[in-house]
């Protein structure tokens, strides 16, 4: 018994109505049907163009890699640097009225020249006081010496003097005693009682005068204390004029310090004062930037390990973008530059967060500076290492 058709079966050699249909328009659109099947099964297939290409930029990608790595494998960089400099701060060391203003903002000045002067007034009448102090103690100085030369020679005669009184004073007390003993030793019929109480009186003043000599005596015989009194007063005296001197000096440096000098060569910045200000001692006026110019690149701490004084830099300053600076490393700092700051971090306490770090390295500027203008302090630059170890 034959099995019965199925109508979707595409063995039966019948294709299905839609497919015919599809088949019929693709003729249409083409005129070769062969090469509408091709073209449709070459859209079906990935093509091996985009592969290639593909390969050959990640090659190209891989050759540029190793290259710049090779080129830069001896360079250390760094975008976290700036100029550093001197910058002198100029205060004034005593107060007063400006009365001469000889600079402006930016203005260079050289070592010793004259910035501006200070009213010299009050302090010229404290040199003159201080000059008459000294000439007071000066005189004072020139009595006690002569009082000392007096006194060498009087002290000594003052004890001779006493020695020779007390044997005189004894030798009256013995003239003395042998009158009253001859007034009580004869009859009293031999004498009278005037004799008698004229000798017990002589007696007695003999006595007195002897006691009054050796105590004279006794006094007289400190002339070695006596002269160091004197010499005590003379070193006094010595002292005062030292010290009348150091206050002349004193006010002579007041004076002087009235005339306000540049101590070195330097544009003047962030001026402050005016003609006819009132100064005082120690205000900031303004400051002084050298000409030495060199850069601080803080480096992280994991570029330092080849990084050696006397090392090529090249620099690049942000400022001037033609401008190209050569150098060499001078120093790096002995430690990070969070560990000199304000408040250092303190690790041992808390949660421990590592954090790369970085040391200030002073690179010092060989050649390239500008003639036409200075190179300003704290301008963004970018130092570039050549390592050669």
């Amino acid at each position: 018994m034959a099995e019965p058709r199925n109508e979707d079966d595409p063995q039966d050699g019948q294709p299905h109505g839609d497919d015919d249909a599809a088949d019929q328009d693709s003729g249409k659109d083409s005129p070769n049907g062969d090469d509408a099947g091709n073209d449709s099964s070459k859209r079906k297939r990935p093509g091996r163009k985009p592969l290639i290409i593909i390969g050959l930029v990640v090659v190209l990608l891989g050759i540029g890699a190793f290259v710049w790595w090779f080129a830069t494998r001896n360079e250390e960089g760094t975008d976290d640097a700036y100029t550093d400099g001197n910058a002198i701060t100029i205060a004034p060391k005593v107060s007063g009225y400006v009365t001469t203003l000889a600079i402006n903002d930016n203005t260079y000045v050289h070592k010793g020249d004259l910035l501006l002067v200070i009213d010299k007034r009050d302090y010229q009448a404290q040199v003159d006081q201080a000059q008459a102090q000294l000439g007071l103690a000066q005189a004072q100085l020139n009595s006690a010496q002569v009082q000392l030369d007096i006194a060498k020679v009087q002290y000594p005669a003052q004890y001779a003097q006493a020695k020779a009184q007390i044997e005189s004073a004894e030798a009256n007390f013995k003239q003395a005693q042998a009158a009253y003993a001859r007034q009580h030793a004869v009859d009293v019929r031999a004498t009278s009682q005037q004799n008698i109480d004229t000798a017990n009186a002589q007696q007695a003043t003999a006595v007195a005068n002897v006691d009054t000599a050796r105590a004279q005596l006794k006094t007289a015989a400190l002339v070695p204390q006596q002269i160091r009194q004197v010499e005590a007063t003379v070193e006094e005296r010595r002292q005062q004029v030292r010290q009348a001197e150091a206050q002349l000096e004193q006010a002579q440096l007041n004076l002087s310090w009235c005339e306000v000098r540049s101590p070195s060569d330097g544009w003047v910045t962030r001026r402050n004062v005016q003609y006819g200000s009132f100064l005082q001692a120690g205000v900031t006026l303004f400051s002084i930037v050298t000409p030495d110019v060199w850069v601080t690149a803080n480096y992280k701490e994991s570029q330092l390990d080849r990084m050696r004084p006397g090392d090529k830099v090249k620099i690049k300053v942000d400022a001037y973008p033609n401008l190209e600076l050569h150098g060499h490393v001078d120093s790096v700092q002995l430690g990070s530059g969070s560990r000199f700051s304000a408040f250092p971090a303190e690790n041992a306490t808390g949660n421990f967060v590592k954090i790369v770090q970085r040391v200030p390295v002073k690179i010092v500027i060989d050649d390239g500076m500008p003639k036409d203008h200075p190179l300003g302090l704290g301008l963004s630059v970018e130092p570039t290492v050549y390592l050669r170890h």
